[in-house]
């Protein structure tokens, strides 16, 4: 019976951590956040594409969203330019073998982005190294970056011209409170279009 009592309060816990964290956050960025979404918006608009990025489960996050711009998100609409540079196996492993780990989403902006695009860049911790190495030759090349990540916001900060720092440092709340904001700027595009 204390084993089920102490798990359910590890649920109960859980649940209200990451509400609380997600509130926090959008009091900080709630106005970034729209200002971020109608730059995708307006990018979109003039013919240009997002580009996303990060490892593990920020991987993940970038083929949600990207799956939400070109599917769909809650509205009926064209298909939207959207690709997640996590997903061509043949690409990162060429990459990652031939040039190191951390140029495989830099090589792939190389060859991909374009001046008026946008690039996210996730990360947890803001200091994985291919992230901001990707971030920062989608810079040079004339993309607007933008960075998710938590704790302090590490490096990647330094890189984005707009960084969104979770204030946590628990990786399970950070990556729940990006996909949130994936899930809202997908929204704010759907709207904003």
């Amino acid at each position: 019976m204390e084993a089920s009592r102490r798990m359910m309060e590890l649920i109960i816990n859980s649940f209200k951590e990451s509400a609380d964290v997600k509130l926090a956050f959008v009091e900080l960025y709630a106005q970034q956040i729209l200002e971020v979404g109608k730059i995708i918006a307006q990018a979109i608009k003039e013919g240009n594409k997002l580009l996303l990025f990060g490892n593990g489960g920020s991987a993940a996050d970038a083929q949600h969203i990207a799956a939400e711009i070109v599917g769909r998100f809650k509205k009926e609409r064209k298909a939207l330019p959207a690709i997640a540079l996590t997903t061509d196996t043949s690409v990162l492993t060429a990459v990652g073998n031939d040039y190191g780990f951390e140029t495989i989403f830099e090589r792939q902006i190389e060859a991909l982005c374009m001046p008026g695009d946008v690039v996210i860049g996730i990360t947890t911790s803001g200091n994985s190294e291919n992230v901001i190495r990707g971030l920062s030759k989608a810079h040079a090349l004339g993309a607007t970056t933008v960075a998710f990540t938590g704790r302090k916001g590490g490096k990647v900060v330094d890189v984005a011209h707009y960084s969104f720092i979770v204030p946590s440092y628990d990786t399970a709340r950070i990556q729940e409170c990006h996909i949130t904001l994936g899930h809202v700027l997908c929204e704010l595009i759907d709207n904003l279009l």
